[in-house]
């Protein structure tokens, strides 16, 4: 027993981080999030109504999420279970779901905290619905990214969303001006360094205090740093677009809306404000693939070849050399001819499978490997496509609850007007063939 105190009694003196040591102990201790846990916060209303239900919290690392959830588990006198998408998989749920029914037979709650939720699939975020509605587990999901297209409609349907926001500068000077209390010294830091300090942070407190923690251990006695040794020290630029109070999710959209708007020198300019201010270069080129198919589509099918290519060719060069590629695909994207039809016909063609998901198409169409099979007249009266005129039979591949029914209407611009071209050919002689 006395070798178990004295392992624990180690691990309580064990040097931690800084940014751990000032974790809130309280919700009013955290930073930046007043219009969730200020006084009429929506989080401090649904604290004061005496319960609440699942929730996601969204937004941008080190915004304080974790601590709100331990802190609303404290709170609520729930028993708080943090686990993360990344490295949890279906046995790991099915245990915490045993151990919160066991909890909850003794009549103590369990607030079940999953970091990183987006990166469940579709099948693992299913698995949630039936705990959180019959109250095994309140869920409070983090994530970085927009629920909207992360996660389930129905897992969103049981849970309110929560938005934190990036923290603004103010909230980090409070945040540095903790740590200063705490450690019983001053950061070694002239106006000019402190300010690009905060920006450095980019939003994020934990990024903050952790700076600081670098500045403390670099700085010999005596020294004021100045922002040219700071970015020395931390071997970090300071985000030039944090200077403006506009983080990371606002310079990604101005891309991306320029990229839309046939702007290539505006999405130029935002493009290498990212990437001065140290961006992700690969985090930019997959947004870049995302723009080609979601605004250019089949209006300019190479857009997609030159979006990857340029993701390829980053990846073989590295930067600097490679930031080049990514500049050509922004250039490519946002002057190529515009189409959202193939986005537009992909969100139909999902809300009709999810309301029609168990119709069975026609049986024409199907193989018929068995016996039983072809005696029900799978397959029967298929007519290979090939075989016909044109290469095209016009027949119909629909249920027949369904019917006919038209997704895709492409652009009167670039190479849809082509497919629109194809199309009103196969239509007329669907029509003409009585099919």
């Amino acid at each position: 027993m006395s070798d178990l105190f004295a392992a624990a009694k180690l691990e309580d003196e064990a040097p931690r981080p800084l940014a751990d040591r000032l974790r809130p102990r309280r919700l009013e201790e955290v930073a930046g999030q007043d219009h969730l846990i200020g006084k009429d916060g929506a989080l401090t209303r649904l604290i004061r109504s005496g319960s609440f239900g699942s929730l996601i919290f969204w937004g941008p690392p080190g915004a304080g999420k974790t601590t709100v959830a331990r802190l609303l588990a404290h709170e609520t006198k729930f028993a708080f279970v943090q686990i993360s998408a990344i490295f949890s998989g279906v046995a790991e749920l099915k245990k915490v779901f045993d151990a919160a029914r066991a909890r909850r037979a003794s009549g103590v709650g369990t607030l079940l905290f999953v970091d990183e939720v987006h990166r469940f699939n579709r099948a693992q975020q299913d698995s949630f619905l039936p705990v959180m509605e019959d109250g095994t587990v309140t869920l409070i999901g983090a994530t970085t990214q927009n629920p909207s297209f992360e996660l389930n409609a129905a897992l969103l349907s049981r849970a309110r969303v929560m938005t934190f926001k990036p923290l603004d500068a103010a909230a980090i000077e409070t945040l540095l001006a903790r740590a200063e209390a705490s450690e019983g010294k001053v950061l070694p830091l002239d106006e000019d360094a402190r300010a690009a300090l905060i920006a450095m942070a980019d939003g994020d407190g934990r990024a903050a205090l952790t700076l600081a923690e670098e500045i403390w251990r670099a700085a010999v006695r005596g020294e004021t740093l100045d922002r040219a040794r700071l970015v020395e020290v931390v071997q970090r630029r300071a985000p030039i677009y944090d200077k403006a109070q506009e983080g990371h999710y606002n310079l990604i959209s101005a891309l991306h809306k320029s990229v839309r708007g046939s702007d290539p020198d505006a999405a130029l300019y935002y493009l290498a404000r990212m990437l001065i201010a140290g961006e992700d270069p690969l985090f930019l080129a997959r947004r870049i693939v995302r723009m080609a198919v979601e605004d250019v589509g089949l209006a300019d099918p190479q857009a997609l070849v030159v979006a990857n290519a340029a993701k390829d060719a980053y990846d073989f060069l590295g930067s600097p050399e490679g930031e080049l590629a990514l500049a050509q695909a922004v250039i490519y994207v946002a002057s190529a001819p515009k189409s959202n039809a193939v986005y537009v016909a992909d969100k139909a063609a999902r809300r009709l499978a999810e309301e029609h998901g168990s119709l069975m198409p026609p049986k024409i169409i199907l193989n018929a490997p068995t016996k039983l099979m072809k005696s029900e007249a799978y397959g029967g009266g298929y007519r290979y496509d090939h075989d016909e005129p044109e290469a095209f039979s016009g027949q119909n591949y629909w249920p027949e609850a369904l019917g006919r029914q038209k997704f895709y209407r492409p652009a009167e611009r670039g190479f849809e007007r082509e497919i629109g071209k194809r199309l009103d050919y196969w239509e007329r002689l669907r029509k003409e063939r009585g099919a």
